[in-house]
């Protein structure tokens, strides 16, 4: 796989001596690091690349000046890998602390897997075309249906969430989010709104959900049918209903007809890929079950990425951050409220949709 990490960002610096004596007293096995990178992208917990003379080893923190009681919880994520390593792919667990006077924050790492990763905005390889696109999006279905099939007390993961009432906990945490971090008027969010609290499904199919399933969280082996090496970022993943899960997957799987705003988080629009509605339909076939009110969760799922849109986009507006890439998310935004809307009104998820 190509290397896609680059050189720290200033002021993300880890104290590579520091680091390595902190390793050395906890470890075993540990190896003396020669050099550290930060991977690229993302917009919120930072991933850095360990490189020792005989392994490379993968380091997560939380961004500077985070919660670290919130999304940015290092030691529940790790947790997390520990409890799946076991049942489904996985990068393994190496080792975790609390201890924030090694880097400034507690972190944990884990092993590098090696394979390919597809990120929107990035160069796509050339072996990769339709057919392999096929295979992509039938593997992405499969181990999201594995995800939703794991037995929760069997390893432990049971106690990770509280499933009774999540959709209504999700739907009103989520439109709270959105009013505390609001900077415009976006008319199709307050409809969306309004819709989703009137439609709020009676039942639930409780899973361990990952809440962030596509395909840049995918580590795959494109030399054997794309299957997945390892499913990446945890930080938001709990104890929930499965179908939430799809619909933001669904929502994060653009279509060639999107907006183009949709397009820059995944390359799913590209020829190959099956559309939504046959991811839908592939899921319900592999799991046996019925996904009413399909709908519902692929218009959350759009609620969803526009609320965490919003309030990345405040702190550019407030001038709490320069990145420009954060400036462009007002266009993300205003586009999930187009798009919700026109689902709604046409009640379809898919604009391939027969």
């Amino acid at each position: 796989m190509k290397d896609e990490s680059v050189e720290i960002r200033i002021g993300e610096e880890i104290d590579l001596e520091k680091l390595n004596t902190h390793l050395k007293n906890e470890l075993e096995d540990s190896s003396v690091i020669k050099e550290i990178r930060q991977f690229p992208g993302g917009y919120s917990n930072l991933t850095y690349l360990l490189i020792s003379e005989d392994k490379e080893l993968v380091l997560r923190r939380p961004p500077r000046g985070a919660n670290i009681k919130s999304a940015h919880d290092m030691g529940r994520e790790f947790k997390v890998l520990k409890s799946l390593n076991s049942h489904f792919p996985v990068p393994r667990p190496v080792y975790f602390t609390e201890d924030e006077s090694v880097i400034g924050s507690p972190f944990y790492i884990m092993e590098k897997v090696n394979g390919l990763i597809l990120r929107a905005g990035k160069p796509i390889p050339s072996e990769v075309g339709s057919s392999q696109f096929e295979k992509l999006s039938k593997a992405t279905v499969d181990t999201l249906a594995q995800l939703h099939k794991i037995n929760l007390q069997k390893i432990g993961l049971d106690s990770m969430g509280k499933p009774d009432g999540y959709v209504e906990r999700q739907v009103k945490g989520w439109i709270k989010r959105y009013h505390n971090a609001q900077t415009d008027d976006i008319k199709g969010l307050s409809e969306m709104e309004d819709w989703l609290n009137k439609n709020i499904p009676a039942d639930q199919k409780i899973a361990f959900v990952h809440n962030d399933f596509k395909y840049d969280n995918l580590v795959v082996d494109p030399n054997n049918d794309f299957r997945v090496l390892a499913v990446l970022d945890w930080e938001m993943a709990t104890v929930g209903d499965a179908f939430m899960d799809l619909g933001t997957t669904l929502a994060y799987w653009s279509e060639a007809d999107d907006h183009s705003a949709l397009k820059p988080f995944n390359v799913t629009s590209l020829p190959g890929n099956r559309s939504r509605a046959q991811v839908l339909d592939y899921y319900q076939e592999i799991t046996e079950t019925e996904v009413k009110n399909a709908i519902f969760y692929y218009v959350f799922g759009l609620y969803k990425i526009a609320v965490i849109g919003q309030q990345i986009y405040k702190r550019f507006k407030e001038g709490l951050t320069k990145d420009a890439r954060f400036g462009q998310l007002i266009h993300v935004i205003n586009a999930c409220g187009d798009t919700g809307i026109k689902a709604l009104e046409k009640n379809r998820i898919s604009s391939l949709q027969v």
